[in-house]
């Protein structure tokens, strides 16, 4: 039987670098998944660029965001962001965290980011912003201490996805393939609403449509399709790629018997 903690290490490597390879990660940024046999713990690379992880970097956290193991290699500063929503959520077994370029004209004016297309509805009903500023005044905008973490869950509330004021968004999902789907269509959620903004007209979907959309989308076969999309060009792009045998011999390769 596979091991379930090296195959969430294995999709959660993966993840990160399809995310990435869709241009919503860059160097910064980071995912992660909830334990898959311990709800107290969960998962996330040691610190590096997402395109890069790999299995051999995830690591085990507590939901205090310390280090199950001890451990001298360098992390991610803002763990807690992740901690304190798993902590905060038990439905919630995967966070991304992001500055993706078509998110962050929203952080930075405060303007609400809305679903104006159909696969944008897996923002949820309402998108809240969070501003570090209320609870701590001037930071540096990383949110390292647990009790930002803790404030930032709070915003995020029953919401899948939170808006950081000049920094960022947080996203949430209840699976691993629910997130990356959640988060890579958000941000082109929010392209659009940017672009349709340029040409004079927004029209986002009513809250019905919302609703409705996003759950059509959220069902497993949409998601899976995407996912194995995603993977696919992903693996393409590391040049891991080997196209499936097929079953049957192509129609114009049928060898025909010669007339007589």
């Amino acid at each position: 039987m596979p091991d379930k903690l090296d195959q969430a290490r294995e999709q959660l490597a993966r993840a990160n670098r399809m995310i990435a390879h869709e241009g919503v990660l860059d160097a910064f940024g980071h995912v992660t998944i909830r334990h898959p046999t311990d709800p107290g713990r969960y998962l996330m690379s040691v610190s590096r660029a997402p395109e890069l992880v790999q299995p051999g970097d995830i690591l085990e956290f507590t939901l205090d965001s310390k280090p199950v193991k001890p451990t001298d290699i360098r992390l991610y500063g803002e763990r807690v962001i992740h901690g304190g929503i798993y902590q905060a959520r038990p439905d919630v077994n995967a966070v991304c965290h992001h500055h993706a370029a078509s998110i962050l004209p929203f952080c930075v004016s405060g303007v609400e980011l809305k679903p104006v297309y159909h696969l944008g509805a897996t923002l949820g009903s309402k998108v809240p912003f969070w501003d570090s500023r209320d609870d701590f005044g001037d930071t540096n905008l990383i949110v390292a201490k647990p009790e930002e973490g803790a404030s930032l869950a709070r915003a995020l509330d029953e919401h899948w996805i939170v808006l950081m004021r000049r920094h960022g968004a947080t996203v949430a999902g209840k699976t691993l393939e629910e997130l990356v789907f959640r988060t890579i269509y958000t941000a082109r959620n929010a392209a659009l609403q940017i672009q349709a903004h340029v040409l004079g007209n927004v029209s986002p979907l009513t809250a019905t449509e919302a609703e409705l959309a996003g759950e059509y989308n959220l069902r497993a076969s949409p998601i899976s399709r995407a996912w194995e999309y995603w993977s696919v060009r992903l693996d393409k792009a590391e040049g891991t790629y080997r196209a499936r045998k097929a079953n049957k011999k192509s129609p114009g390769k049928r060898k025909t018997k010669a007339r007589r």
